[in-house]
């Protein structure tokens, strides 16, 4: 019960992580179309939005690790 309970939080994580992955994306999109640009701004955000993908990807290895058949 417990391995099912560790996948369910490890799931909400990953979905929490995909939901602001996805935003951070809407927002630099918008801040480049929009001048005057704020490149500090703008490399945090994208900064953040590596640092969830690499996060994102731990999780899904963590969730379905690679097992070779």
């Amino acid at each position: 019960m417990a391995e099912s309970d560790d996948i369910a939080s490890l799931r909400l994580r990953l979905h929490d992580f995909q939901v602001e992955h996805r935003d951070l994306d809407e927002i630099i999109e918008r801040l480049m179309q929009t001048p005057p640009l704020d490149d500090l701004m703008l490399r945090r955000l994208k900064k953040r939005k590596l640092l969830l993908k690499d996060r994102i990807a731990i999780l899904e290895r963590m969730i379905e690790p690679d097992i070779p058949a």
